[in-house]
Parts: C-alpha cells; structure tokens; sequence
C-alpha cells in the first residue's frame, strides 16, 4: 500500500490550498477514507473522513472550513483547506479509516504533505 499525500506548502493565514492524496494497493472506493494531520509535539489526529457514499465527518477544529472530497474513478481524496489559521500547520496525511482502525487502517503512511500557515 503506497498513501502519497500532495498540495502543501507555505501558505499565508485565511489562504485555501487543496490537498491530494491518490493512495495504491487496495480497493479505494470500498473503503472510507480519513485526512489526518500531525503537528509538532502532538499525536496526529483525524480531521476529515469520507466515506464511499460520500458521507463525510469532520473534527470540531476544521469543521465549516475543510471540505473532504474524493473522486473514485481517479481513486483519489481531496482536502479542500479554506481560512486557514497558523494552528492548522501540521503535515497531512490520508489514510483508509475503518472500524477497528480509526486512526489509519494501514501503516505505511508515507511522508505526507507539510502545511505550513504563516501569520
């Protein structure tokens, strides 16, 4: 399984980048799949799931500025990032989300996508 995250960078507070995450190695439309995120000196966290109906679920700290998306005829996941705040810094990463593994079903992470949100 190869989860490739994209689409961070530099970005100054209130901007809107759009992550990507085109992962391989598993069946992607049967499975829901999550945006997390870890921050410096934190555990990594949930932010964004989506399930293959499209039902999405969002942690309280992004709720109302992220949008989770994902297109499964291109097996990929998108996270629409909008008003970002300097706390949103963190990297990013997809993962497939389910039951027994909420926190990430496989453990090839990647390297994900570093956000960095300037003031």
């Amino acid at each position: 399984v190869q989860l490739q995250a994209s689409g961070g960078g530099l970005v100054q507070a209130g901007g809107s980048p759009r992550l990507s995450c085109h992962p391989s190695g598993f069946i992607f439309r049967a499975n829901h799949m999550g945006w997390y995120r870890q921050a410096p000196g934190k555990q990594r966290e949930l932010v964004a799931a989506i399930a293959p109906g499209h039902n999405t679920q969002y942690s309280d700290s992004v709720k109302g500025r992220f949008t989770i998306s994902r297109d499964n005829a291109k097996s990929t996941v998108y996270l629409q990032m909008n008003s970002l705040k300097p706390e949103d810094t963190a990297v990013y990463y997809c993962n497939a989300k389910t039951a027994t593994s909420p926190d990430g079903a496989f453990p090839s992470w990647g390297q994900g996508t570093q956000v960095t949100v300037s003031s």
